[in-house]
């Protein structure tokens, strides 16, 4: 107890903090679990940046923790003698996200590193694509992705526009812990900065740079022109980053009647007319869906604060509107794509689908018929970002689509992370395509299960916050690997893939995955690497979804109970 009390009463006493800041501790003094919360440990600084809840204390995200994280990208920047070439830093709308980012320039000016600091409030894939077109050494985007108000983060690009991988964050790590948070840290102001030619504000040119560039890896354009009179979809923002550059690309490749939900069209941090601004969670679509009953629309598209995650509803034969999960969304357009460019003459024999190991096998099912390769990486977009960066330097491959199960689609190369705003662009135009044949995307996906057979997959999330959380998933990974799960639903476990220790050719990782003795059904379980949660992924192969589905929820409950999840 006295380190976290001696942490917080030195916060509490800080010359530093502002009275508003002091005033917000000195309010938890009676609150010894809180005051543990936000002092027992730093926010924790990973392979993807730093993540957590916005609040004054060393396990919170606020000026001070940013200020250090920024100080830590200017050791990287000139370990790797890129000082010069700048650091491009992005914001989205969440809450502090402008103050952050100008408190990261503020920093890297003092430590004479130049940025590029963006005018507004711009998307992932902005960010990822201006670190590439501005050849800067670095970029740091201000953004805690579909997690809830409360969080925002700071995550670091390379130079090549992707993720830093481990050993370069691995640098940015040991600079910061190296660092007091207030001793060792120094700012000065914007406006010396732009005196010193260490601040340039940036955003037309790299916008209008960007958005030519995501409408050049449309495939079939004749496909919108041919249903653009009328066809309808619904957009939304959910008040996040992606209504300015999703708007323009849509008007850009032809559609006439993108309709856009008012509400939600606005930048608010609180996010104030969902629970969460997450595209998977179906509940937050409520306003695009009446918006889409009232105008007889077969397609809704939402996008979440920072624009690197999709998530769509389509409306099936009976008019219900059903949210396809991120692997049903990605085995359609991996079809399209393959699909669309074998029609046009363009399909590479060397092309290539990746997508990570919690990912769908309906994909590899579909690229397998067209004669593609289907790579297999690690949760977390840095490795199919590392990857294409690999096929550019040795042209050994042609990338096509990478995605994640967590609604997170890249095509083309003009960025090195999801993109909501490319993503979103050829989900429309895969509508178009398939309304042209008369047909709608629900109608597409059960034409892909008709082919390949019934995928039925399932992700579950167990939020565990906080100090006790953390130890609790520790401890659930150690039983499983000290006894592990033999058996679940009658089916016995004939093979178990620990990525922590097991040869896979993969990089290390807190992942365990069980295959079960039908040949068809599978478990994985990790802890998430961005938010106290443990994972759950499932899957089978089955003659119908429903049947699919029935399975799943039984396999669910079995290994709940069996890791003593309440």
């Amino acid at each position: 107890m006295a380190d976290f009390m001696t942490d917080y009463k030195r916060w509490l006493n800080s010359d530093i903090l502002s009275n508003d800041e002091k005033q917000e501790l000195t309010d938890i003094k009676d609150d010894a679990k809180e005051i543990e919360e936000r002092f027992y440990r730093e926010l924790e600084f990973g392979t993807a940046g730093m993540r957590g809840i916005l609040g004054i204390g060393k396990n919170r995200m606020n000026i001070y923790n940013v200020r250090r994280a920024a100080k830590g990208v200017s050791a990287y920047c000139k370990k790797m003698n890129s000082k010069d070439k700048g650091v491009l830093i992005g914001y989205d709308t969440r809450n502090f996200s402008r103050i952050f980012a100008e408190e990261t320039a503020k920093t890297l000016a003092a430590e004479g590193v130049k940025s590029y600091l963006f005018d507004a409030v711009h998307s992932v894939p902005e960010v990822s694509f201006g670190v590439r077109e501005l050849k800067c050494g670095a970029g740091v985007m201000i953004t805690a992705s579909h997690n809830p108000k409360e969080y925002n983060g700071f995550k670091v690009y390379g130079p090549d526009g992707g993720q830093l991988p481990p050993d370069s964050a691995q640098i940015v790590i040991d600079a910061i812990n190296s660092y007091d948070i207030f001793d060792d840290v120094n700012v000065i102001s914007l406006e010396d900065a732009k005196n010193k030619g260490l601040l340039e504000i940036v955003g037309p040119i790299l916008n209008e740079k960007f958005l030519e560039t995501v409408k050049s890896q449309q495939i079939n354009p004749e496909a919108v022109n041919k249903v653009s009179d009328t066809m309808k979809l619904v957009y939304t923002p959910f008040h996040g980053s992606g209504a300015r550059p999703i708007k323009e690309i849509l008007k850009r490749i032809g559609f006439k009647h993108v309709l856009v939900v008012k509400e939600q069209d606005n930048e608010d941090g609180n996010f104030s007319t969902v629970k969460s601004p997450n595209p998977e969670n179906a509940e937050g679509f409520y306003l695009a869906e009446k918006i889409a009953k009232e105008n007889d629309v077969d397609l809704i598209i939402g996008t979440d604060p920072d624009c690197d995650r999709v998530g769509i509803l389509v409306r099936d034969k009976e008019g219900v509107y059903r949210a396809l999960t991120g692997n049903q969304t990605g085995a359609l357009l991996v079809e399209y794509i393959l699909r669309a460019r074998k029609e046009a003459g363009k399909l590479p024999k060397d092309g290539v689908v990746i997508k990570t190991i919690v990912t769908t096998e309906l994909a590899a099912k579909i690229a397998e018929s067209y004669g593609i390769e289907v790579m297999n990486l690690l949760t977390g977009f840095k490795y199919i970002g590392e990857k294409m960066t690999e096929f550019a330097e040795k042209k050994n491959h042609t990338y096509l689509i990478g995605f994640e199960e967590s609604y997170g689609y890249l095509v083309g190369n003009h960025a090195r992370d999801k993109d909501g705003v490319v993503a979103t662009m050829l989900i429309a135009e895969m509508a178009a395509y398939y309304r042209g044949m008369g047909k709608t995307l629900y109608d597409a996906l059960i034409d892909i299960y008709e082919k390949y057979g019934y995928f039925a997959e399932r992700t579950v999330s167990f939020t565990m916050p906080g100090k006790d959380g953390m130890a609790k998933m520790a401890e659930i990974l150690s039983n499983l690997r000290k006894t592990p799960i033999k058996e679940t639903i009658g089916l016995t476990v004939t093979k178990v893939t620990d990525y922590q220790f097991d040869e896979t050719g993969l990089p290390k990782s807190n992942v365990l995955r069980y295959d079960l003795s039908d040949g068809k059904t599978y478990f994985i379980i990790r802890p998430s690497g961005t938010e106290p949660k443990i994972k759950l992924y499932m899957g089978t192969i089955a003659n119908s979804m429903e049947d699919g589905l029935n399975l799943i929820e039984n396999l669910t409950s079995d290994i709940k109970n069996q890791l003593g999840i309440e």
